[in-house]
């Protein structure tokens, strides 16, 4: 049992919902799974396999015994005597309000109900909801059952008891909550994710650049120095002994050169998405996606093992590794 919770349920079992329901499972709760794609079940098991995997590899003998999961047949049988509601269905914003008014339906008085949402309000989502103050947005980033971040989100009518009740929560998962202070589209991680994304995808409609040197770029370069000290604090250091304040003053200037494209979009045509799916497909290299999707874990390890071992408390995701990693042992000793 994690935080008080015995129980979660899972509305939504793709690959965010699969995800939430591995970290759920592997962390000794009992999860529930509803999702109508009657393929749903083949595709989290494939997860689920990736996520023990993982989970062996960084916490060992430390692991509790793992929460039974199951499927079930609705909305109602899936939260009925869960702790803790996690919706993630597709971004559709009516979609959203049917199903999250079926859980606000069907769960008790005082469950909290969480939506993965990539960018939809909270509030927008709370308006066919009786009891509106117990949800929020508990946004995961892929794969969820290995990413520490979670960004938490109220909306107008959200209960800051809701907020804080949350956070203990993924806490507990091993997760690292991150309140959003101001209600916003997209929220901060999507929000910078989505301005790379349109550079990347104007240097391939260019043609400066294929998908695969793209993404050479980011992992050879900034992306190693973004894991482990993001944005600012990696151009603190690009300002020398003076700090930010000379970094800013010397590069400062740069923002009103023609460098970027964010105001402006490509059009994703036909052509456009057949080159990146073309170059994309070479990039694979005939592996699958499981393979991808493996070999992508053991990166991520490797790195937030690194960082653990960097300083006292940890570094970063190491930090919250470490935290869980303790957590863990508390646990089982």
């Amino acid at each position: 049992m994690t935080a008080g919770i015995e129980r979660a349920a899972c509305i939504g079992g793709g690959v965010i919902g699969g995800g939430w329901a591995a970290r759920f499972a592997l962390n000794g709760i009992d999860v529930a799974i509803y999702d109508p794609d009657p393929d749903a079940e083949r595709k989290a098991g494939g997860m689920l396999d990736n996520a023990e995997r993982a989970f062996a590899r960084l916490f060992g003998d430390d692991r509790p015994a793992p929460g039974a999961l199951r499927f079930a047949g609705s909305v109602a049988e899936a939260v009925d005597g869960a702790g803790f509601v996690q919706e993630s269905v597709p971004e559709r914003l009516d979609l959203k309000r049917e199903v999250l008014a079926e859980i606000d339906a069907a769960a008790p008085a005082g469950i909290l109900v969480a939506s993965s949402t990539s960018g939809l309000l909270p509030s927008d989502m709370q308006r066919d909801l009786n009891r509106s103050g117990r949800l929020l947005v508990g946004h995961p980033f892929n794969p969820v059952y290995l990413l520490p971040l979670v960004e938490l989100v109220a909306g107008r009518d959200t209960l800051p008891a809701s907020v804080e009740r949350a956070a203990e929560i993924y806490a507990s998962l091993g997760m690292k909550p991150v309140v959003v202070r101001k209600e916003i589209d997209a929220f901060i991680g999507d929000r910078l994710q989505e301005a790379l994304w349109r550079e990347a995808l104007w240097l391939v409609r260019d043609g400066v650049a294929t998908v695969e040197e793209i993404d050479d770029v980011i992992r050879y370069s900034f992306g190693l120095r973004w894991a482990q000290m993001g944005v600012f604090q990696t151009y603190r250091l690009a300002g020398g002994e003076a700090g930010m304040r000379h970094f800013l003053e010397q590069f400062g200037p740069c923002l009103a050169w023609p460098w970027s494209k964010l105001t402006d979009v490509p059009e994703l045509d036909d052509g456009l998405i057949d080159t990146i799916a073309s170059q994309s497909d070479a990039q694979a290299a005939g592996r699958s996606i499981r393979e991808l999707e493996r070999l992508r874990d053991d990166n991520l390890i490797a790195i937030m093992e690194a960082l653990e071992r960097s300083g006292a408390a940890g570094w970063g995701a190491g930090a919250a590794l470490k935290d869980a990693r303790q957590r863990l042992r508390k646990r089982r000793g």
